[in-house]
């Protein structure tokens, strides 16, 4: 059974960090783009950032130069580093595989609130 599930959500200020984590099993991890998304009150989900099996990277443009996504295949493992982080950023965010099948995590909070 395929099994996301991510960690690190929470509330910070603005400017502040955070650092997500995607644990993921019952998956072939480096078949599979991992990607994260977010859904803001109202709005569709978004595409965040993604990272291929071989390290290729996307950012949204709303996030280049903030946000850091990295993987490690060998713990099965997607992270995201948020940092300056704004109060549009302010969602609900999902890690999800792409591949051979889709998988999604349940979500996690992140608030970004003085």
């Amino acid at each position: 059974q395929v099994q996301l599930v991510e960690s690190g959500g929470g509330l910070v200020q603005p400017g502040g960090s955070l650092r997500l984590s995607c644990a993921a099993s019952g998956m072939v991890f480096i078949s599979y783009t991992m990607g994260w998304y977010r859904q803001a009150p109202g709005k569709q989900r978004e595409l965040v950032a993604s990272i291929t099996g071989g390290g290729i990277t996307y950012y949204a443009d709303s996030v280049k130069g903030r946000f850091t996504i990295s993987r490690d295949n060998a713990k099965n493992t997607v992270t995201l580093q948020m940092n300056s982080l704004k109060p549009e950023d302010t969602a609900v965010y999902y890690c999800r595989g792409s591949g051979p099948y889709n998988y999604w995590g349940q979500g996690t909070q992140v608030t970004v609130s003085s």
